[in-house]
């Protein structure tokens, strides 16, 4: 294929990093900037400002569609929407880059010995997490973590399939995240030297990810009833894959659970150990997609449900991910709050943990009431000089926590058990991780007793590595899954009003101290 003339060339250099993109003139950014930690959190329909960049030099004109989210002051003072611009011309660009923390695992694990090498694959929607592992050993000899590429295309999973039922929009995404789990893979070789061969590789993810990597139609999930075309275990060639890995492994995608379940959660309980216990226990991945799981080893209950990014900071007005730059805890004391930031620089937005711990600190210091509105005296909260947050955050925030809540209520009814009765309640997920228990209390997300909830990491890619090395766990789950029974919260009458219940936050004083 020939070159581009020089001419066809447009430079776009990127600041504060230094790096200069030499693109084809008419590039859309939206293409290019993902990498370099633009965001794009409604998946490029120009919804949000999620994917800002400012023009330094050059020019770029704004289209008529960033009229209507961008104000004409931050027009003129040069920002643009990047999902909305084309390389047109030789410009500078302010971005910020992220430097996110991705959630791996390094839990020791009970295993039985094997031979040779293996690979366990956490598919997020977001991020990616991999490890290779000696599966005589079961050590873990490199680890690779990085973006989901897919994430260009939207933030969240209804975005996501959203951009897969456009023309070209699934073989896109599904060449997207072949090509990146495979890049990871290629560095875990090369960090562990190549001269032995993989004889497994394992993956698990959500749903979509499972559709998207498999190839599997996309289009049932778009609509009711929510159910996969197929939710069993997939298996590849990696050849196929387009992978060179030595051995030529085969490629086990894990089974999902029903609806929006994935196989992250089936790896989940298999990591608590929920289904091997006599006591009645719940794993809660709290996401854009919250997943719950209730029961013990004779039966258990699961669900998901659309709590929107508000945990992942989007479609809040300042929010961002959990990367520098982001507000990620909020603390009061005597009378006073205070901001921690991550990366020890200014703050220029606020992840999804300090929007659960701003909401708790504003209930505490009377700023937030308990409806959620704002006090008499409060139009929005200043948490930073260039953060500020607003009442359709606050909002925001209410229905992603009641979706959790009123899920879990509604579990609870099925299973016929109250609160007190689970002794167990494990949190997944990069969230959970990182919530702090007692906001998260504060506002209802987690009506439980302190001592019960144990945030536990990537439960996702333990899962996978426990798979990857027991034997045992390597058929269709068959057995497991039939213990375990979906519940479609969209086909049950009682779900509404449970959520609308669990709009308000907790009067003071009301909520259990956890």
């Amino acid at each position: 294929m020939p070159e581009k003339p020089a001419s066809d060339l447009v430079h776009i250099r990127l600041h504060p990093q230094g790096t200069t993109l030499h693109v084809p003139r008419g590039t859309p950014l939206q293409e290019i900037l993902f990498e370099y930690g633009v965001e794009f959190p409604c998946g490029g329909h120009g919804r949000c400002k999620g994917c800002r960049v400012r023009i330094l030099s050059g020019d770029a004109p704004w289209t008529p569609g960033e009229e209507e989210v961008l104000s004409p002051a931050e027009l003129a003072d040069g920002w643009r929407l990047a999902c909305r611009s084309r390389a047109s011309g030789d410009v500078t660009l302010e971005i910020r880059q992220w430097e996110a923390a991705i959630l791996a695992d390094h839990s020791s694990f009970e295993f039985r010995p094997g031979e040779g090498l293996g690979i366990a694959v956490d598919l997020g929607t977001t991020t990616l997490a991999a490890q290779l592992l000696d599966l005589a050993t079961g050590d873990v000899l490199a680890v690779r973590t990085g973006l989901n590429p897919q994430a260009a295309y939207g933030g969240d999973v209804m975005s996501r399939i959203q951009y897969a039922l456009s023309p070209g929009g699934q073989p896109r995404l599904e060449k997207l995240i072949r090509s990146g789990i495979g890049d990871l893979i290629l560095g875990l070789l090369e960090a562990a030297g190549r001269g032995r061969e993989i004889g497994d590789v394992v993956i698990v993810g959500n749903t979509v990810m499972h559709h998207l990597f498999c190839g599997i139609d996309i289009a049932p999930l778009a609509h009711y009833p929510f159910e996969p075309a197929r939710d069993g275990l997939e298996i590849r060639e990696s050849g196929a894959l387009g992978w060179n890995i030595p051995g030529r492994p085969p490629v086990r995608f894990l089974p999902c659970l029903g609806g929006f379940v994935g196989s992250d959660i089936l790896a989940g309980i298999i990591a608590s150990g929920m289904h091997e216990s006599m006591e009645l226990a719940a794993l809660i991945d709290l996401g854009t997609n919250g997943e719950i799981v209730l029961g013990n080893r004779e039966r258990m209950l699961c669900a998901s449900t659309a709590a929107g990014p508000a945990f992942e900071g989007a479609r809040i007005r300042m929010g961002m991910q959990a990367t520098t730059g982001a507000i990620s805890a909020v603390e009061v004391s005597d009378g006073n709050f205070h901001c921690r930031v991550l990366g020890g620089v200014p703050a220029r937005g606020i992840c999804g943990s300090g929007v659960v711990d701003a909401v708790a600190a504003g209930l505490k210091l009377g700023v937030i009431q308990p409806s959620g509105r704002f006090a008499p005296h409060v139009q929005q909260w200043h948490l930073a000089t260039d953060v500020t947050l607003y009442q359709g955050d606050i909002r925001e925030l209410q229905l992603a926590k009641a979706a959790i809540a009123a899920a879990t209520h509604l579990l609870l009814l099925r299973w016929q058990a109250e609160r007190g009765d689970v002794r167990h309640v494990y949190l997944a997920g990069a969230f959970g991780n990182y919530v702090d228990r007692a906001s998260a209390g504060r506002i209802g997300l987690l009506d439980f007793p302190f001592h019960i909830v144990e945030p536990s990491g990537n439960t996702a890619l333990l899962g996978a590595k426990m798979v990857l090395c027991n034997s045992d766990l390597t058929d269709d789950f068959a057995d497991l899954r039939r213990r375990i029974r979906h519940v479609p919260l969209a086909a049950d009458p009682l779900f509404e009003d449970s959520f609308v219940d669990c709009m308000s936050f907790p009067e003071p004083g009301a909520q259990n101290e956890i």
